[in-house]
């Protein structure tokens, strides 16, 4: 397997067009964006493009005084550029699993170094999580999403979605926790008991609770936040 002559090699990876709308998986791990005005997307993640297409990076005041003051704080992670123009632009993210979510009045919550690319018409917001904000080496943000409109998010492997209802909390990592549904707001509770398995430096101590109706995306990956004596490999 994975040994082709040139001809089946070119018919099998070849682009395709699926006239699925602006967002289209060209692959499970490829994002292609039929551009004709603009989207946004995380910084650094084209790989490719054709056509008049231009690249800005996100302007320091183009969201608003509060946004900027947010980004310092939360740094490079949620750095986004503007793309612009006619064409067909290609999209990744380290190799993760994309998924396409179409946003009809919606509102979720995705993690900062999740987010891959959504629509101009839907409105954001970044949401620092303040409370363990001391224990992050990289910081750990996510960013509200609403409105109507496609949004393109990652995950390491295959997303699992779990059902949040009023007599079943569910509990995350924080490494692990991709998005949530925009009317649950999570706690950060602290096992005693998981210390002793994971060291006192370690972020397996520390979990996200969600409590309501709602639900909760996570992945079978943790990406790296914590300080664990100094070094982070997310």
């Amino acid at each position: 397997m994975g040994r082709y002559g040139l001809e089946e090699f070119l018919a099998k990876t070849e682009q395709k067009d699926k006239n699925e709308g602006v967002f289209e998986l060209e692959t499970e791990r490829m994002l292609e964006i039929n551009l004709t005005n603009q989207i946004w997307a995380k910084a650094g993640s084209m790989v490719s493009y054709r056509g008049n297409i231009r690249f800005t990076r996100e302007g320091i005041l183009e969201h608003g005084l509060g946004k900027m003051f947010k980004k310092a704080l939360t740094g490079e992670g949620a750095s986004l550029m503007k793309a612009e123009g006619d064409g067909k632009l290609y999209l990744a993210d380290q190799g993760k699993k994309i998924s396409i979510l179409h946003l009809n009045g919606d509102n979720i919550f995705v993690n900062g170094n999740d987010l891959l690319a959504f629509e101009p018409t839907i409105k954001w917001d970044i949401k620092l999580m303040r409370r363990i904000a001391g224990m992050l080496s990289g910081g750990l943000f996510n960013i509200n999403l609403s409105g109507r409109g496609m949004v393109a998010i990652t995950s390491h492997y295959e997303p699992l979605t779990l059902r949040v209802t009023p007599h079943n909390p569910v509990f995350t990592d924080p490494n692990a926790t991709v998005a949530w549904s925009g009317n649950l707001e999570p706690e950060f509770v602290t096992d005693i008991t998981l210390k002793t398995f994971f060291g006192r430096g370690s972020g397996e101590s520390i979990q996200m609770k969600f409590s309501g109706e709602g639900f909760v995306v996570i992945q079978p990956y943790e990406e790296v936040y914590f300080s664990n004596g100094g070094n982070n490999n997310g």
